[in-house]
């Protein structure tokens, strides 16, 4: 379809879970919406899709969890998704046994026993994340609010012993005086790595910043399953903008962004369209050169991605956990606290790491309606497989080589804690090929707009305002300005931004409407 308009209230830059919860807001509220995606369909990263030939299994091919998504952005759009809880948090293989950690407390403390031979880390472990659970409870409702300062959500944390900690001074710090167990360790750094290149003492607190997002989400921490796959979201909330009056078009790449602060003007395929306000539910880095302003230092991505449909789950050399507990949660490979250190200062000096780190979940397991009941009958599931340290750098200068060599890595890894070759359980497609796939930084950035292809845009920031903001601006106080009042971010670059949230939406229309409300 094409714009059936020459100007809008609101056009949106980009078509992914942010742009299209800002869009239903902003439509609800009576304003005129356009969203452009430059790709055939809405959704960004946040997609379904069938990625084996002949293979109806629809996976999240990119993203795959739902932690930080308010349940209020559910209930205010009248959002048909649902998420499932998962029973086991996590399984970390260990020589010939391991670490379950699920919701049953005596099963968790038999394997913290098992593993390092008494209930001390146990008992720290329990007190750790009763304290990160009090802060969670504390923070997350903050998120969709007006951004408050530094002091304020100092006083929100009430815990000076956990600000400092988390907020001043390097997470390893805290890791370290808490934990004495190796693997231990390593399973509560792994949450500040997720998509951050970084270190446990790295003094930038970028890890910090990475696992503060982590362990707060729905106030609880809890990662859970979207029923139906990530892009059940997604399609719900196109749905629900679309009712709402917003319009949706689809193939359509946006080359430019003009903007007096007043109105602005989205150049298209030779067109123009006309705005009061714009959101760019893009990465601040691809926003500059939309805008024709110096470009900022381009980000850098660190995961490798791998999706793999498996005929069977594959036996463990751990006897005592079944490979369904054991994949119900998240799959740790080489995710010791040294393990991850040494991984890091490979990758850091241009190295691919000798042995990857990297987590894997089986969606499947907690819902299978994402596989044809044929499928499901004959015992098929899907594996999630998230590598970390895997800079954009390493790839850089042969690609195709360097993937190889990445991802025959991590699969030897994964091999090296299995009891059988995971290639042995995978399925084939109708041509015969494997069922796996992987994608790396550099294939984020081609294929769904991901600068350098971090999943983040940039790097993470606390949820406070900046010292140099002004409260009284709408975009500041919301955490989504740009230095322009009717350009806003509503993407995950964003303060507040990162993971599937819908967060940055809802704050960018928020800025809109108390914009409005101000003129």
């Amino acid at each position: 379809m094409t714009p059936t308009r020459s100007s809008y209230d609101v056009v949106i830059v980009g078509g992914g879970h942010n742009g299209l919860v800002a869009a239903a807001y902003l439509a609800r509220a009576g304003r005129s919406v356009l969203v452009l995606e430059r790709q055939p369909h809405t959704g960004g990263a946040a997609v379904s899709e069938r990625v084996f030939a002949g293979v109806d299994a629809r996976l999240s091919r990119y993203s795959y969890l739902v932690s930080l998504l308010p349940w209020s952005i559910v209930t205010d759009l009248g959002l048909r998704f649902e998420t499932r809880r998962r029973e086991v948090s996590s399984y970390t293989p260990v020589r010939e046994g391991g670490l379950l950690v699920s919701s049953a407390q005596a099963r968790t403390e038999a394997s913290f026993t098992r593993l390092t031979g008494s209930d001390t880390e146990f008992r720290a472990w329990q007190r750790f994340y009763a304290n990160m659970g009090e802060l969670a409870r504390r923070v997350f409702p903050t998120l969709t609010m007006p951004l408050v300062s530094k002091e304020a959500l100092r006083h929100i944390v009430d815990d000076a012993a956990t600000w400092e900690a988390l907020f001043e001074r390097p997470l390893g710090e805290m890791i370290e005086s808490t934990f004495a167990d190796d693997t231990v360790r390593g399973v509560v750094l792994t949450d500040a790595l997720i998509g951050t290149f970084t270190h446990a003492h790295d003094p930038s607190l970028r890890q910090n910043r990475c696992f503060l997002y982590h362990v707060i989400g729905g106030g609880t921490g809890d990662w859970d399953v979207p029923i139906g796959g990530m892009g059940a979201l997604t399609d719900a909330l196109a749905t629900a903008a679309r009712e709402a009056g917003a319009e949706i078009v689809t193939d359509c790449t946006v080359t430019s962004i003009e903007t007096d602060g007043d109105t602005a003007e989205v150049g298209y395929e030779e067109e123009k369209i006309g705005a009061r306000h714009v959101l760019a539910n893009v990465a601040p880095y691809t926003l500059a050169g939309l805008l024709g302003e110096p470009l900022p230092p381009k980000p850098e991505g660190a995961q490798l991605k791998i999706n793999m449909l498996l005929r069977r789950l594959p036996r463990l050399r751990d006897a005592e956990v079944e490979p369904r507990e054991a994949f119900a949660g998240t799959f740790h490979i080489g995710e010791s606290y040294a393990q991850l250190d040494r991984a890091y200062g490979e990758a850091a000096i241009g190295r691919i790491p000798s042995a990857p780190p990297a987590e894997i979940y089986c969606h499947t397991l907690t819902d299978p309606t994402i596989l044809a009941p044929d499928l499901a009958e004959q015992g098929a599931h899907t594996l999630t497989l998230f590598g970390l340290h895997a800079r954009a750098k390493l790839f850089a200068a042969d690609h195709a080589s360097a993937k190889e060599e990445f991802v025959k890595a991590t699969l030897a890894q994964l091999d090296s804690v299995l009891a059988e070759p995971i290639a042995d359980c995978l399925a084939r497609d109708e041509n015969g090929a494997p069922c796996l796939e992987a994608k790396t930084p550099i294939e984020l950035e081609g294929e769904v707009g991901l600068p350098g292809g971090h999943i983040f845009h940039r790097d993470l920031a606390f949820p406070y305002l900046p010292e140099d903001a002004d409260p009284a601006d709408p975009g500041a106080r919301w955490g989504v300005a740009t230095g322009h009042r009717n350009v806003f971010l509503c993407g995950a670059g964003a303060i507040r931004g990162g993971g599937v949230s819908g967060i940055p939406g809802h704050n960018a229309a928020m800025a809109v409407l108390n914009a409005g409300q101000a003129g």
